[in-house]
C-alpha cells in the first residue's frame, strides 16, 4: 500500500473513531451531527435537501431521521403547501445539543491539529478539499470490481 493510502486510511479511521466517541457521549451516532448542523442553521428542511447538503443519499437521511425521531431529537411534519413533502424539525432536546456538541467537536479539532501552525491547518484543509473533490470526480463504475477509475480531468 502506498504511503498516501496508508496514512489517509489510518487518519480517516482514527478521526471517525474519535468523533464517534465524542458524539456517543450525547447519544448520537456518527453522521447525525451533520444532520443536526443543517437543522441548527435552518430548521424545517426536507430529507432530500439535507442529503444534498451533507453529500449523502435521501434514504440515509430518512433512516437517520427515524432514529433521531425515536430518540426525541426531531419530529417530521408534512409541508403545509405540498403534503407530499416531509420536513424535519428539531425538538427542544435537539436544539439543546447544539452548544455541547459544537464545543466538544471544536475541542476535538484542536486536539487533532495540536502542534500545527494555523497556516498549516489552512493548507491541510485546502489539500484535503482537493483530495475529496478528486475522489468525487473519479470516472469509474463503483459496482464493477474490475473497473479502472480514471483520474479527474482538470
Amino acid at each position: 500500500m502506498s504511503e498516501f493510502m496508508d496514512i489517509y486510511t489510518r487518519s480517516s479511521k482514527s478521526f471517525r473513531a474519535a468523533t464517534d466517541t465524542v458524539l456517543r457521549k450525547h447519544g448520537l451516532r456518527l453522521g447525525q451531527n451533520l444532520l443536526l448542523a443543517v437543522l441548527w442553521e435552518n430548521d424545517g428542511q426536507t430529507p432530500g435537501v439535507i442529503a444534498s447538503k451533507v453529500s449523502t443519499t435521501t434514504p440515509t437521511i430518512v433512516k437517520m431521521a427515524n432514529r433521531m425521531a425515536a430518540a426525541g431529537l426531531l419530529v417530521r411534519r408534512r409541508d403545509k403547501r405540498d403534503s407530499r413533502l416531509v420536513r424535519l424539525y428539531l425538538t427542544e432536546a435537539g436544539q439543546d445539543l447544539r452548544e455541547p456538541v459544537e464545543k466538544e467537536l471544536h475541542n476535538l479539532e484542536l486536539q487533532l491539529t495540536a502542534g500545527l501552525e494555523p497556516d498549516e491547518v489552512t493548507t491541510l484543509i485546502r489539500l484535503l478539499h482537493r483530495v475529496v473533490n478528486n475522489a468525487l470526480s473519479l470516472d469509474c463504475d463503483s459496482s464493477d470490481p474490475d473497473a479502472v477509475c480514471e483520474p479527474p480531468h482538470h
